[in-house]
């Protein structure tokens, strides 16, 4: 199966601000400079988080997207919207010591995304894009892999974050 991940394009917020499941729109610049960069292959489907970063590119490559609520990105409980500098050191912490199972904000556990994310994969049936978030881009190749959930998770947890806004992975 010849997957396409493709990173949403940069939303409308502030720099240091965690906002993983909080649903932002793009600045209509950086859609189009996202549309306008983006080679993908004719006639695949095209699967997307339906939080608007995703969504409103997913709408313009395709009428016939599929959205799933599974391709979001981690929620992060009382965490989302607030500079990660003003997390508590011993919240970060805690997570840093427990990546996979640990609740950020009482939110999601990293372990927690990778089972949906293993639930959405093992569904596909052929060829796809998918539009989505950086955490979920580093899930799918992990599950890609063969891995199982909680290895997933550690994968994704151990790989740090320099994947750009618009790019795209071909697996």
């Amino acid at each position: 199966m010849k997957l396409i991940l493709v990173r949403h394009p940069q939303p409308l917020v502030a720099p240091g601000i965690c906002y993983g499941s909080t649903d932002l729109a793009v600045a209509p610049e950086q859609l189009e400079r996202t549309l306008t960069a983006l080679r993908l292959p004719a006639g695949l489907p095209i699967y997307s988080s339906p939080l608007r970063r995703c969504a409103e590119l997913a709408a313009r490559l395709s009428a016939t997207a599929i959205y799933d609520a599974r391709l979001a990105e981690m929620h992060f409980g009382d965490w989302e919207m607030r500079p990660w500098d003003a997390i508590p050191r011993a919240d970060i912490d805690a997570w840093a010591a427990d990546m996979v199972h640990y609740r950020p904000g009482g939110g999601e556990s990293v372990l927690r995304m990778a089972e949906r994310i293993a639930a959405f994969y093992d569904e596909l049936k052929g060829d796809a894009v998918i539009i989505c978030h950086a955490g979920t881009m580093r899930l799918l190749r992990a599950r890609h892999a063969g891995l199982p959930p909680a290895e997933m998770a550690l994968q994704a947890a151990q790989t740090a974050h320099q994947i750009p806004y618009g790019s795209t992975w071909a697996l």
